[in-house]
């Protein structure tokens, strides 16, 4: 297998908790390492999609997925959570307020973002971001 074909994934259970949003960010941050990637962007993104999924895709004795894997050049961020109902967007807070900034941070540092609904109850709020091959 070359490497243009090699695919290197990552899928963790995390609880939805502050505690497990920085779990996820570690984690990443390891993997990432052992995988030869930059931390810069993903790092980042990952920590904004699980803090999100801690805390507006939380659902009590649900946890929370966090995938990540590379194919060719490019590394996918996915956060899946069951709170389905609630789909995320963009919005421009308030100067003064003290968060809803997550997903404008993940606009900016990735190539490409979005949310796939579904299969019920769950949601899945992704990114994308080119790497070095």
């Amino acid at each position: 297998m070359n490497q243009e074909t090699t695919i290197r994934n990552l899928s963790l259970l995390l609880s939805p908790t502050p505690r497990g949003a920085r779990l996820a960010r570690l984690l990443a941050t390891e993997q990432l390492r052992a995988w030869g990637l930059p931390l810069s962007p993903a790092e980042q993104i990952v920590s904004e999609l699980a803090t999100n999924a801690a805390t507006h895709g939380r659902v009590p004795g649900r946890d929370f997925r966090l995938t990540l894997y590379v194919v060719g050049g490019t590394l996918r961020i996915e956060v899946t959570d069951t709170r389905g109902d609630r789909l995320p967007h963009l919005t421009r807070p308030a100067p003064d307020a003290t968060g809803g900034r997550g997903l404008l941070v993940v606009a900016a540092l990735a190539g490409r973002w979005g949310v796939t609904p579904g299969p019920y109850p769950r949601k899945t709020v992704w990114a994308e971001v080119d790497v070095p091959r």
